[in-house]
């Protein structure tokens, strides 16, 4: 019996030695994010991880806040941002992908403890996008032929978060680029990131909605026949989704680098497009989507 016993209690120690975690995985609420989050939470779990999901977690401030405070420990980010989180850097920076990325990498690491992994190869910048009538009829190809639509006294109403909408290099950075303004009654502002509303309102016309902010890996878009228009200035910066890390947590699993690594070299603009409109526009839960890339590319089994 005591020998029944200990043997018990070794294989208990092995296994709580051999845990791995837990480990707090959170997103933004939008489709991408939850997309991006998904994909995390199901690579650690096959390693053997103990995950605590927490996708769709919040706004990006939100997030933000809550992985330099180590309330969740990794989150998909994007480069880009790297010009908001430390804005006493050049903004043409943000403009070169490998500039960018090396550069949050390192401030990030510095000033917060936080740890920057590979990101995807694909762009997903900020955009307008308007319907496709509306862009056929006025001849609506750029954010210059907006610009001038507008000055003509053409009719606009945008549908997009309150983030973008507020923060200086969003929506604040086009109209100073190409001088227009929308305000008032020419906004229809959601307090979410998600672009499927967005898009969605602007495909339907709601509240008289024809334009709507998009990300350069919606797929929504040319389902529901918007177009997006041309940055032509390159106002905005390179957005390269990537996981970020706290540094403890990276310190004590520095595995999960090489976990997170090869699937996200393996997400280029049109596989995100793709998985992203099988959300958006079948309706799909974006764990179902995550989980059936990662079993069809054989990185989970």
């Amino acid at each position: 019996m005591k020998k029944r016993m200990l043997v018990i209690l070794v294989l208990l120690f092995v296994a709580l030695v051999a845990a791995k975690g837990p480990i707090t995985v959170a997103s933004k609420i939008d489709t991408e994010g939850a997309l991006l989050g998904q994909m995390i939470v199901l690579m650690l779990r096959q390693d053997g991880f103990s995950v605590i999901d927490r996708t769709s977690f919040g706004t990006t401030s939100i997030v933000r806040r809550a992985i330099i405070s180590e309330e969740i420990d990794i989150y998909p980010e994007y480069t880009g941002n790297g010009g908001f989180f430390f804005d006493d850097t050049d903004p043409e920076i943000w403009k070169d992908a490998q500039k960018g990325y090396e550069t949050v990498k390192e401030l990030d690491l510095e000033r917060n403890s936080i740890v920057w992994l590979t990101p995807a190869p694909a762009n997903n910048t900020w955009a307008l996008a308007v319907r496709k009538d509306l862009a056929d009829t006025e001849g609506l190809e750029s954010l210059e032929d907006l610009a001038d639509y507008l000055d003509r006294g053409g009719y606009i109403q945008l549908a997009a978060s309150e983030e973008f909408v507020n923060r200086p290099d969003a929506l604040p950075a086009f109209q100073e680029a190409y001088g227009f303004e929308l305000s008032g009654p020419q906004l229809l502002t959601f307090s979410g990131g998600d672009t499927a509303q967005t898009i969605r309102a602007a495909a339907q016309n709601i509240d008289g909605v024809n334009m709507a902010m998009a990300y350069g890996t919606d797929g929504a878009l040319s389902a529901l026949r918007l177009v997006v228009l041309e940055d032509t200035l390159g106002v905005q910066p390179v957005y390269e989704p990537a996981p970020i890390v706290h540094k403890s947590v990276i310190d004590q699993y520095p595995e999960i680098a090489e976990i997170l690594e090869p699937v996200f070299v393996s997400l280029d603009l049109e596989i995100l497009q793709m998985l992203n409109a099988s959300i958006a526009v079948e309706g799909r839960d974006a764990r179902d989507v995550a989980e059936e890339y990662l079993r069809n590319r054989g990185f989970i089994n």
